[in-house]
């Protein structure tokens, strides 16, 4: 609603990608008029914004509020790490829907993002920002998960556009912002 209604749109697709809103956290609606139809949902613990975050956490940074540090970073590194995160930990569909497989997180169960699992993965542990400078590694992690999550993204709105075939694309939620 928030993207579409302040739209010059009288017809969209609208696409939410967010951490997580009460269960749903990447959302594919059809505008129309003064009319929302949701069609469309994929539901926490799988969560484009939460792998953002597990990333901003591992890069020593402070989950929703640090993001844009690792975006910021991106541009720094190189996408090294980007066939290594498609290829465990994110399960990416055709279509653009996903799921993670959780057993490197531990967002859902514990009280951190990321465990040993994640850690092992890359080969380093969880940069502690007091004591721990910023390297190329951690440039290239950014980059890495700048461009998965922007696969992600255009995979999602190539999907819905070619399915609805509506023109108008509304992005709202954290990760599309």
């Amino acid at each position: 609603a928030s993207a579409f209604f302040p739209s010059p749109f009288e017809e969209a697709v609208i696409l939410t990608l967010d951490g997580v809103g009460e269960w749903a956290t990447s959302t594919v609606a059809i505008g129309k008029k003064n009319n929302l139809e949701i069609i469309k949902e994929i539901h926490f613990p799988h969560s484009l914004g939460l792998l953002y975050s597990a990333f901003t956490y591992y890069t020593g940074f402070k989950v929703n509020s640090g993001e844009y540090k690792v975006m910021g970073l991106a541009p720094y590194g190189s996408p090294v790490f980007k066939d290594l995160i498609l290829e465990k930990l994110v399960d990416l569909k055709d279509d653009g829907s996903f799921k993670l497989d959780m057993s490197y997180f531990n967002y859902a169960t514990g009280l951190t993002m990321t465990n040993k699992k994640f850690s092992r993965l890359f080969g380093q542990p969880v940069r502690n920002p007091l004591k721990d400078k910023l390297t190329q590694f951690h440039m290239n992690l950014a980059s890495s998960i700048q461009a998965v999550t922007e696969e992600i993204v255009l995979k999602l709105t190539k999907s819905i556009s070619k399915k609805y075939n509506i023109k108008n694309l509304c992005l709202a939620g954290g990760v599309a912002l």
